[in-house]
């Protein structure tokens, strides 16, 4: 039976409770400047805090009166250390890195993930938690059935964990005019929006968020990548953060507000709903980048059957796109991952890229370039002025080719160059954090390749593993699903692995990690029918125990088990039972694997199998399409009375598989459970009567 609710309101819900994982932290007055017993007391109280929440960790009172703690196996020493504004800082040396924290009497939250303000400056934005992602793209002569693939993990950051909703977005519940929560800039939208299908957040105190979706014109999005652009580019175009407002409104010295520009929060609502194709979308979203700038950098995915596009922001307003290779597959792990990138192409034909209009004066007046022998790099500085206009190949070309500036003096930019080596990061953290990811996903799809040997080609912490590349194999559902749950399998990295040892099980960071709010990998299938394309594969919470189950995109509603996800925990929604299961069997990987790997199975086997029949159906004309545009029952063209319209077939076929998923995964937290409670420390195998 299909439970839906009366009346459906605009995505978001104002009024919704704050989550119990993310406490409201109490307030603080940074004027306050405690005396040194007071710092001394704050910072034992914050010890025994400490020592209480993370029993792994091993803490100290240094003898300066600060607290140094060391978070087991490899992550290297912390120090902690109370400003004179009494809030305590935390420096953890292995990454360079500082964050704020606030000490509450019980505990103690991050607040910031920012470097700390210096002394005078202008009080921060509300704070913005960057998510931390892992993308996986297919191109159409890569997959096994021609299909479009686009993937990614959408992972809170630490420490958090985001309750995730599949919903489907009516053109009246689109807003017209739209205001982001996080940087406050308004934007005026088109009055043409069509019906779309996201996997956004429960909560919208982050804003929409919407992630992943696809349109009814087949058009898909996933968004956003976090990446990150180096200090060079950062500086030469900054992020357009918000400035609250200074002063009392009506006074001499009363700043106002000056909103932010969009990121994560907006993206897919500010594009989806108004594109056609995914050349269209990558241009409307370089048109609004453009216009309001952005606060974050980020990697943004679009596809339609025929393209992927992959497009990655360049500081405040610039932008790079690139067309993912049809017989190849691209690997992004939170970095700025385009490798290769030519700018003839993007200011001639854009066959395969575009960009910025003014990228290359950009690259050119700031020396962002690192090709060696590009004329940038021995531009002498009075020369710039004349020196910053298009690929060289298009110098001698006509001045309507080319730049969409139309310039006619002579560049300093060579015709290809490497965005990761112009624009991206290459740190430490990164060889832990992202470069590992995509080794081991590129090890998988071409595995003839040594990767292993002292002379292996890449490492783990290469850093110029390629961004895409052609598998040796034909893509399949299955292998995306697999690689977007990794841990590292096969290797001495595998934290529930048994080879290696106990540093090199947590030296690196997996792809299926506790905190994946939800996995989403879009089908678009060329040989089916329109209104029957785009399949949203989606799996909710830690990839390796769980798995993806198709739903068709093109409805107008969507099962209540993925739709109605609750702020607080709760069996009745498949979030929260696949997090509880995950809870549970992590500490009993193996006496749980055959129970979860059985359900995996199950649940693909059941959903090929429900797409079949469906398409089947639908194949055989006895529904109505749409293509006729009165949606009234009748297959389009021949006049007979006929069944209901393809979306309600659509939506049949969801629920079907919605029903089938709560029955099976309820079944496994029960046998996840069984298992896990014979196995408590505090079990006893003798009871009170002999059997």
């Amino acid at each position: 039976m299909r439970c839906r609710p009366s009346a459906r309101g605009p995505i978001g819900r104002p009024d919704e409770p704050r989550h119990p994982l993310s406490p409201t932290l109490p307030s603080h007055d940074p004027t306050a400047h405690p005396p040194n017993h007071a710092i001394r007391e704050r910072l034992s109280t914050l010890l025994t805090s400490l020592t209480s929440r993370f029993p792994h960790r091993r803490l100290k009172l240094s003898p300066g009166g600060g607290v140094v703690y060391r978070i087991r196996p490899f992550w290297g020493w912390e120090r902690l250390k109370l400003s004179p504004g009494g809030e305590v800082v935390r420096q953890i040396q292995s990454f360079s890195a500082w964050e704020r924290l606030k000490l509450s009497p019980h505990d103690v939250e991050p607040v910031s993930l920012r470097p700390c303000c210096r002394t005078g400056t202008a009080a921060p934005a509300p704070r913005v938690d960057h998510m931390s992602c892992t993308t996986i793209l297919i191109g159409k002569s890569a997959s096994i059935d021609g299909s479009t693939i686009i993937a990614r993990d959408d992972d809170s950051g630490s420490g958090r964990y985001d309750p995730k909703r599949f919903v489907a977005v009516r053109p009246q519940d689109q807003s017209r005019h739209y205001r982001s929560v996080l940087s406050h800039v308004e934007i005026d939208l088109p009055d043409d929006p069509c019906r779309y299908t996201i996997v956004p957040n429960v909560l919208n105190n982050r804003g929409v968020l919407a992630e992943a979706g696809a349109n009814e014109r087949n058009v898909a999005m996933s968004a956003t990548e976090t990446i990150a652009v180096n200090e060079r580019v950062a500086a030469a175009d900054p992020f357009v953060e918000l400035v609250p407002a200074a002063g009392d409104p009506g006074s001499p010295d009363y700043q106002p507000e000056q909103p932010g520009g969009i990121g994560e929060e907006d993206i897919i609502t500010l594009v989806l709903p108004y594109v056609s194709t995914a050349r269209e979308g990558v241009r409307r979203l370089g048109d609004l980048l453009q216009t309001y700038g952005t606060y974050e950098s980020n990697g943004v995915i679009i596809s339609d059957t025929d393209e992927i596009w992959y497009v990655e922001t360049i500081g405040g307003h610039h932008w790079i796109a690139r067309r993912v290779p049809d017989d190849c597959y691209a690997t992004i792990p939170n970095q700025l991952g385009i490798d290769r990138f030519d700018l003839a192409d993007a200011f001639g034909e854009q066959r395969e890229y575009m960009c910025s209009a003014d990228l290359c004066e950009f690259m050119a007046r700031h020396r962002l370039d690192r090709t060696m022998g590009a004329g940038a790099a021995s531009a002498a500085p009075d020369s710039l002025q004349t020196a910053l206009t298009t690929p060289q190949s298009l110098r001698d070309s006509s001045p309507d080719k080319g730049s969409r500036e139309n310039p006619t003096t002579e560049t300093a930019v060579p015709d290809v160059f490497n965005p990761r080596l112009a624009f991206g990061t290459s740190t430490p953290k990164d060889h832990i954090y992202n470069t590992p990811r995509a080794w081991y996903m590129q090890r998988r799809l071409n595995p003839s390749d040594d990767w292993d040997s002292p002379a292996a080609r890449y490492t783990p912490e290469s850093d110029d593993i390629p961004w895409c590349r052609v598998p040796e194999s034909k893509v399949t559902i299955e292998d995306v699903d697999f690689l977007l749950s990794s841990h590292f399998e096969g290797t001495p990295y595998d934290p529930y692995g048994t080879t290696g040892t106990a540093e090199s099980r947590h030296r690196y960071r997996p792809i299926g990690v506790n905190r994946t709010g939800h996995m989403v990998a879009i089908q678009l299938r060329p040989y089916a029918p329109a209104a029957s394309r785009a399949v949203m594969w989606i799996s909710y919470g830690s990839g390796p125990f769980t798995t993806a189950a198709p739903f068709y995109a093109n409805v107008d509603d969507t099962p209540a088990y993925l739709r109605d996800t609750t702020p607080d925990v709760s069996t009745g929604s498949l979030y929260w039972t696949n997090r509880l299961i995950a809870a549970l069997a992590d500490a009993h990987w193996f006496d749980t694997r055959n129970a979860i790997e059985r359900y995996a199975e199950n649940v693909r086997i059941f959903g090929h199998r429900l797409l079949g029949e469906t398409d089947a159906a639908l194949a055989s004309g006895r529904f109505d399409d749409g293509i006729d545009g009165n949606g009234d029952g009748r297959a389009d063209g021949d006049g007979s009375r006929d069944g209901m319209p393809v979306a309600s077939v659509l939506a049949e076929a969801n629920d079907r598989m919605a029903d089938y998923l709560q029955t099976r995964t309820t079944k496994l937290l029960g046998e996840v459970l069984y298992t896990s409670s014979n196995l408590m420390h505090n079990g006893f195998a003798m009871s009170d009567r002999w059997v």
